[in-house]
């Protein structure tokens, strides 16, 4: 079984944009259940089916397959629940790890989340200077919450 460590956190500042190319990435839900996600993903001309476990803490099973670009896309267009996710991602090498930064666009505009996976839950690590609160556990920020309550529709962040 794969397993994901992962962190998540909000930023505080516009730093983060200088560092890293941003990559367009599409995903979409073929299951959101909160026990379960599955998941097709189009990055950067890539196609991949995840599927991960509930989490507990910020652990989770994790399964990753490639699949040949027309499936993905068409398992996007055809299938997935709407509204899709998309948005730009920048990888940022720092102390040591590697933060992805995610910019949402469509529905969930102006939500900025920023990652670190971990090797495990313990593991120290340097925050750089433009990561704000954490979120992590935070069912509203997961991906697969955004299709069904978009950040647009939130009251309050």
């Amino acid at each position: 079984m794969g397993v994901e460590i992962e962190r998540k956190f909000l930023v505080q500042s516009e730093a983060w944009r200088a560092l890293g190319e941003p990559v367009l990435l599409r995903q979409g839900y073929l299951c959101a259940d909160p026990m379960r996600t599955v998941r097709v993903r189009i990055e950067g001309g890539q196609g991949v089916l995840t599927i991960k476990s509930k989490s507990v803490g910020a652990t989770r099973g994790e399964w990753e397959y490639p699949i040949p670009l027309p499936e993905a896309a068409e398992l996007l267009d055809r299938l997935c629940e709407r509204p899709l996710v998309e948005k730009y991602r920048r990888r940022i090498a720092h102390a040591g790890f590697t933060w992805e930064v995610d910019e949402f666009l469509g529905e969930n505009a102006g939500l900025v989340v920023a990652e670190i996976e971990l090797p495990s839950e313990d593991t120290a690590f340097e925050l750089p200077a433009w990561i704000g609160r954490e979120v992590t556990g935070e069912q509203r920020y997961y991906n697969s919450s955004l299709i069904r309550h978009p950040y647009s529709t939130w009251t309050n962040s």
